[in-house]
């Protein structure tokens, strides 16, 4: 078999494998025993067993499961429930306050666990009823969770940056700064567009008197602020540290390991059995995602094998395509992709196969790999099948998918907006990152 049928064939069964509900590390573990077979023999499992061995020891995925620990601490600790009053209360009576709220909270929130999903999840759980019942706009609320929710996996630390980080031989401490300045730009985009809509339907959130709430003392306001303290150092601890150049991405989720249980302790939630429990949720999703990441390096490694990764870049030189068109095909197909499939498994297959055509089109890596992360996280939000939707809807079942599908949508144009200003001012990706050694 040629390169192109060899790649169209192990993609399709890959989609065909995803579209049977079957986990995506088994999905990958079996196109992969069947390549190694049909291509070496059964000689050929000894590559196999070496190349899952050498992936899982990589120094570099030991943020993974830090990371992920770090999460675990914090949101079984109960601590992010004194965060969301703090911020509730630094927020004050601004005009659509529970809308700016979300949309903080998902900032936060988003820094600290990196996943949409479970942002989504929880503001639907957590803030959804309340909103609700205090007369805010149904379809501007759900608007402003899932938007504030999709900032989770842009805006470090994230374990989807170490994932392609580790993927590709690009530094995964630029790639994780890289994300601040465009969450942060999505972030004040979201309020923005808030802020319009009520200027011109006030009726979008309740009236005034019924929301107004006595205004925090500066004492109170100090508290608040105080409060937040210990989450702040959380981050400096992840993120100031890389920007600084003090530490490297697995000694400052070691950090941040330390720093989530100090702020368990000053909020007197610490106990052995949070601890207990935090480390059997971070065994059973590190597992997981390093058994994903191994098998989709070996996939990418069979992919060189057969001559479908210099096949690619051979057909790319020679279309000569403009760098926008080729820019915008590399992203609408794992933008469509996300939509129905689990945005980890997109990730996995399109990595190894779009990493060799950054160099022919002349891509910075960094500003590259940061849109494209940006470009799943849209897929994921966009109807009709995005997980961040589902994981709304599955939190607040009250909600109907006419309302969910509503306020999904503004937010796919406002991230499709955020996209294109990046692509016109990349340096507003690559700024940072420039700014490490």
């Amino acid at each position: 078999m040629d390169w192109g049928t060899t790649l169209t064939l192990s993609i399709i069964v890959l989609l065909l494998l995803f579209a049977t509900g079957m986990p995506v590390f088994i999905a990958f573990l079996v196109v992969n025993a069947l390549g190694v077979f049909m291509l070496m023999g059964a000689t050929g499992f000894g590559m196999f067993a070496n190349s899952l061995y050498n992936t899982i020891t990589q120094d570099s995925l030991m943020a993974i499961p830090l990371f992920i620990l770090m999460g675990e601490i914090l949101f079984r600790s109960n601590a992010v429930e004194i965060l969301i009053d703090s911020i509730d209360k630094m927020v004050g009576n601004v005009r659509g306050r529970h809308y700016v709220l979300v949309t903080v909270l998902a900032t936060v929130f988003g820094a600290l666990s990196g996943s949409a999903v479970a942002v989504a999840a929880m503001l639907g759980r957590s803030i959804m009823p309340i909103m609700e019942e205090r007369g805010y706009n149904r379809k501007l609320s759900i608007s402003a969770i899932l938007g504030g929710a999709s900032l989770a996996p842009i805006i470090p630390p994230s374990l989807l940056v170490v994932m392609i980080g580790s993927m590709v031989d690009t530094s995964i401490a630029k790639l994780l700064i890289a994300g601040i300045l465009p969450g942060l730009v999505l972030a004040a985009m979201m309020i923005t567009y808030t802020y319009i809509r009520i200027l011109r339907d006030p009726t979008l959130e309740p009236p005034r008197d019924a929301i107004v709430k006595p205004r925090a003392s500066g004492k109170e306001f100090m508290t608040a602020l105080v409060r937040t303290l210990p989450f702040l150092v959380v981050i400096f601890s992840v993120m100031g540290l890389i920007l600084l150049g003090v530490a490297t991405p697995n000694e400052s989720a070691a950090t941040g390991v330390v720093g989530s249980l100090i702020a368990a302790a000053i909020f007197r939630k610490l106990s052995f059995k949070m601890i207990y429990q935090a480390l059997l949720g971070t065994c059973s999703v590190s597992t997981m995602i390093l058994i994903i990441i191994a098998t989709s390096m070996l996939f990418g490694q069979l992919l060189s094998f057969t001559g479908a990764t210099s096949g690619l870049v051979t057909v790319a030189t020679e279309m000569k395509l403009s760098g926008i068109a080729t820019f915008f095909v590399l992203m609408l197909i794992p933008f469509i992709l996300c939509m129905f499939i689990d945005l980890f498994a997109v990730m996995l297959v399109a990595i190894p196969i779009y990493d060799p055509l950054l160099t022919v089109y002349n891509f910075d890596p960094i500003w590259f790999w940061t849109l494209f992360l940006i470009n799943m996280t849209l897929g994921s939000l966009s109807p009709p099948f995005g997980y961040t939707i589902f994981a709304l809807k599955g939190a607040a079942p009250e909600l109907s998918m006419d309302d969910v599908y509503a306020g999904a949508w503004p937010m796919v144009w406002l991230f499709l907006a955020g996209m294109i200003l990046f692509y016109i001012f990349p340096s507003i990706v690559t700024f940072l990152p420039g700014l490490v050694g």
